[in-house]
């Protein structure tokens, strides 16, 4: 029997992995593959703590017996049969570091596959979040859709194009200065003319 279960961080929508798992696989092994794929420090104390549906505590495990048992004695079918919904995975205790671990159900066995198995993945791994990467769908609303003025073009023939005053009256100086510039000629050449006529 295959179980599914979703990793995710508290709070964000920017990260997620989903794993696939045999139904006899301890929380000791769940513990060294969450630690493997999300690059968690080693030797660090960790304790699974065991939600039911409506997010009341069940129990907690750990590499000691705190009264439910040690994480390489509990299988995942077991925490199952007592109803756990989720775990809150401590993957540093002394820093209060965790990833929420959420039960989806059972699933069918593809021949295809080994498992464990990583079925989804999003984001990268929860050590870069910490470092302050902020995934596309974390961020506030209005970075997401940021204020640009779109061209005029292609909104049909009603678009009323905006002139910039300050572009207008650079316009109006260039006339003027060709303007003086053609006056400038046509005394030029009067003179010219009259010089010639001279000779």
């Amino acid at each position: 029997m295959l179980y599914r279960y979703r990793v995710s961080l508290a709070g964000l929508k920017g990260f997620a992995r989903v794993y696939d798992l045999q139904s006899d696989t301890t929380l000791y092994d769940f513990h060294k593959l969450l630690r493997d794929e999300l690059e968690f420090p080693q030797d660090m104390l960790i304790q699974f703590k065991a939600l039911d549906a409506s997010g009341a505590l069940v129990a907690r495990y750990s590499m000691f017996d705190l009264g439910y048992g040690t994480v390489d004695e509990v299988s995942l079918a077991g925490t199952v049969e007592k109803g756990i919904a989720s775990f809150v995975y401590f993957y540093d205790v002394t820093n209060k570091k965790s990833v929420i671990v959420t039960f989806e159900g059972e699933v069918e066995a593809d021949p295809e596959l080994s498992y464990p198995a990583l079925i989804e993945t999003k984001g990268p791994v929860p050590a870069e979040f910490e470092n302050g990467y902020v995934a596309y769908e974390d961020l506030p609303e209005d970075q997401k859709h940021p204020q640009h003025h779109e061209p005029v073009w292609g909104k049909g023939k009603d678009a009323v194009i905006e002139d910039d005053d300050d572009d207008e009256d650079l316009d109006d100086e260039d006339l003027d200065d060709e303007e003086d510039e053609d006056d400038g000629d046509e005394d030029g050449k009067e003179i010219y003319d009259e010089g010639e006529g001279a000779l």
